[in-house]
């Protein structure tokens, strides 16, 4: 998928091999030079916990990063994904890689079977993807709170709660 902001091209993959280094410094940079995010995706894909990895690419180098991780649940039957973390390099940001990344994302976790998906976020953005907050009070988590906030890939999927949900272990989950 071909996108452009600002005039840039930069392109969404699904394979993201090779782009390993490059993704972990966008997230060090997006996130003011803190480790923890990368640290974060690295542990995901070796746990074996990443359901979609999605980076925007421009001229070889990617330029922004989106992750989605297996959520488990009780009851088990309900699909679940966090999204964790969406990065994008700063001179690029506000230009409308994210929210093509989080378009992106939800799309491919609904066409996995993905029924819902829980961020941990700013409700002014993730709200613009349809996150609310009210939606999350269906699912009990330990980042349950101001900012946790969920949105139903599958129409009704949360009204059936409540669940209890836990984040993989790379989240260190309580």
């Amino acid at each position: 998928m071909t996108n452009q902001d600002d005039n840039q091209r930069f392109t969404i993959v699904t394979d993201v091999r090779g782009l390993e280094d490059g993704i972990s410094g966008l997230i060090r940079a997006a996130f003011g030079g803190q480790d923890d995010e990368a640290i974060l995706v690295r542990q995901l894909r070796t746990e074996g916990a990443m359901l979609v990895e999605l980076a925007a690419v421009a001229d070889g180098v990617p330029v922004g990063h989106i992750a989605f991780s297996r959520l488990a649940t009780q009851p088990k039957f309900l699909a679940l994904a966090a999204l964790a973390p969406l990065s994008v390099t700063p001179a690029r940001q506000g230009r409308g890689i994210g929210s093509a990344l989080a378009r992106a994302g939800l799309e491919a976790c609904r066409t996995q079977g993905i029924a819902a998906v829980a961020v941990l976020g700013d409700p002014a953005y993730y709200g613009r993807f349809g996150f609310t907050l009210e939606a999350a009070r269906m699912l009990d988590s330990a980042y349950s709170g101001p900012h946790f906030q969920a949105l139903a890939l599958t129409p009704g999927a949360l009204s059936g709660g409540p669940w209890t949900v836990r984040y993989p272990a790379a989240f260190g989950d309580p």
